[in-house]
């Protein structure tokens, strides 16, 4: 009996030591090697894809209200709004490819079908971009299908690469989970590399050479993407789909309802849970029970009409539920403040593709006989990101961690925390750069000339840095934060949550603008943002934004100090 026993637990060891235990397979379905797969081998196809996709997005973004303005013909708030409600969109749509390949078609194969779409939107986009007469109702609407079918197709990919790449590192691993974190900060480090190309050659190719060629560039690399993502299909860890995580908190709330008059027990080991390691749910651990939101574990009671004559429990999670999915609804509602708080924060985000370019446009681009495109600007939000993400991984986390004693230096919410205060910060460097200008105009009497006042747009540099330096510490730390927080069998959708912050931010800056724009004309005034920038106060508006932010900030510290992290049994 004991032979027996050390046997099993040898092949045990064994099987630990040479297979993956987060319940990873192939693309077949089978269990893979440890060696053979995953880890940063895989993780560099993975990355090599998102810096090609994310070059492709932002050749298309960053230049976008030029030429809405120039080849459109559309005025500064229409063209400002039409950008700021098309990127809410792209980042509005992950939701559909979270859902499906949390519960249908799995990371791998939803990456796969909306590069397709995405793909063919950027080809829609380019054929519109290189006819003549680009402003007439069947090519802007051509363009506008093209802009839209991109929104699907990124969406469509974007909660899933991260995660996907994420799932690449064992969890039960102790050598191999903490690259999860570092993966977060290099995943982010590759989105603006290709941020960088574009917002400095493919910027510079489209004001100089056409929009056909400076459209068809990102085309071919979006090509590019998708090749170099089933390169690697071979070595990638494949974490099974676990049926809709929306099915699953719509029966813990019946489960829950249809007992609301039901005690619970003082004993909480007497809510339902499935036998064994694993939980009811496909590829998801067992959650630890907690205290918070008890009226939801009234869906876990077991009564006399959910037990059959056996006396076990009915599986029927309409009626019973596991502790696990109850706890899993638990952690989406500790979630959701700390989630919402990031909204105002991607609203000043959304500034570097819309009112910054326009506070630009009305600056000196001149540098000795060179001109700056307006929105190259933002490669300095880039360079910003990518000299702060390697200081964070190799500088501030062994420092910080010496401290802290924790395995990533600061927290998730630490690190989120940082980034919003430095948010703030850009916006106040915004409102002074714009207060300078005005004054320079008033001195010059340019107020009502639609002209560049002799102010070196070189002073736009600061706000542009600052936001980079946020990005690093919130937008990682968010990602990182859902997907760690989520459940096993919600990390695309989580990850897609993080990212629906960013189009309600892109949302709420169009509402403000078209709020602000409504408010600051009445009486004939030419408020705040005029299209002759001279005669506004676009200072206002940045103070606006900073105020927000303020308020946003003290929130948040508020409910990160209340939040408690998800503990898995």
């Amino acid at each position: 009996m004991e032979e027996a026993l050390l046997v099993e637990e040898l092949l045990h060891e064994d099987h630990a030591k040479n297979y993956t235990g987060d319940g990873s397979v192939d693309l077949k379905g089978r269990p893979i090697l440890k060696k053979e797969t995953g880890n940063w081998k895989a993780c560099s196809f993975i990355l090599g894809t998102e810096c090609c996709e994310r070059l492709a997005y932002y050749g298309i973004a960053k230049n976008l209200v030029t030429y809405l303005t120039k080849n459109l013909h559309e005025g500064n708030v229409v063209a400002a709004r039409n950008v700021t409600t098309w990127q809410g969109t792209c980042y509005l749509t992950p939701l559909i490819g979270a859902i499906l390949a949390d519960s249908y078609w799995g990371k791998y194969w939803t990456i796969a079908c909306f590069s397709t779409v995405y793909f063919i939107g950027m080809a829609v986009l380019t054929v519109s971009a290189s006819l003549p007469n680009q402003s007439s109702p069947p090519q802007t609407l051509a363009f506008f299908l093209g802009l839209y079918m991109i929104a699907l197709g990124a969406g469509g990919i974007k909660p899933c690469v991260s995660s996907f790449g994420a799932d690449q590192f064992d969890d039960t691993d102790p050598l191999e989970r903490p690259k999860k974190g570092s993966f977060f900060n290099w995943f982010y480090f590759s989105i603006n590399i290709g941020s960088l190309v574009s917002g400095t050659i493919l910027v510079y190719i489209q004001d100089n050479y056409g929009w056909g060629i400076g459209f068809g560039i990102p085309t071919l690399f979006m090509a590019l993407a998708i090749g170099n993502f089933f390169i690697g299909s071979g070595i990638y860890r494949i974490q099974k789909p676990g049926g809709s995580p929306i099915v699953r908190v719509c029966q813990v709330i019946v489960a829950a309802f249809r007992k609301w008059r039901v005690q619970l027990p003082v004993d909480e080991s007497l809510l339902y849970e499935v036998p064994g390691k694993n939980s009811a749910i496909e590829g998801s651990r067992k959650l630890d029970h907690t205290n918070e939101m008890r009226f939801l574990d009234k869906a876990a009671v077991v009564t006399p009409p959910d037990t059959k004559t056996s006396g076990s429990a009915v599986t029927s999670p309409w009626k019973l539920c596991t502790v696990t999915q109850v706890e899993e609804l638990k952690v989406l509602a500790r979630m959701f403040p700390i989630w919402a708080t990031a909204i105002i924060f991607s609203a000043v985000y959304s500034q570097n593709s819309s009112m910054f370019i326009e506070q630009g446009m009305v600056l000196d681009k001149q540098i000795g006989s060179f001109t700056i495109p307006p929105a190259s600007l933002s490669t300095f939000d880039v360079i910003s990101v990518l000299a702060w993400v390697p200081i964070y991984d190799k500088i501030l986390v062994p420092v910080v961690r010496r401290f802290s004693g924790k395995e990533r230096g600061f927290t998730e919410l630490q690190r989120m925390g940082i980034g919003l205060f430095l948010s703030i910060l850009a916006m106040v460097s915004a409102a002074l750069v714009e207060i300078k200008r005005l004054d320079i105009a008033r001195e010059l009497h340019l107020t009502h000339g639609k002209v560049e006042i002799p102010m070196s747009i070189l002073w736009q540099i600061p706000q542009y840095a600052l936001v980079g330096a946020g990005e690093v510490f919130t937008c990682i730390g968010q990602v990182e934060f859902f997907y760690d927080q989520s459940p096993d069998a919600m990390r695309s959708l989580c990850t897609a949550f993080a990212l629906v912050t960013v189009s309600l931010g892109s949302y709420l800056s169009s509402l403000i603008l078209t709020m602000v724009s409504y408010f600051t004309t009445k009486g004939g005034a030419p408020g705040w943002i005029p299209d002759n920038l001279n005669e506004g106060h676009l200072d206002r508006f940045f103070w606006l934004i900073a105020g927000l932010s303020l308020g946003n900030l003290i929130v948040y510290v508020w409910c990160a100090f209340r939040y408690r992290y998800k503990t898995a049994a």
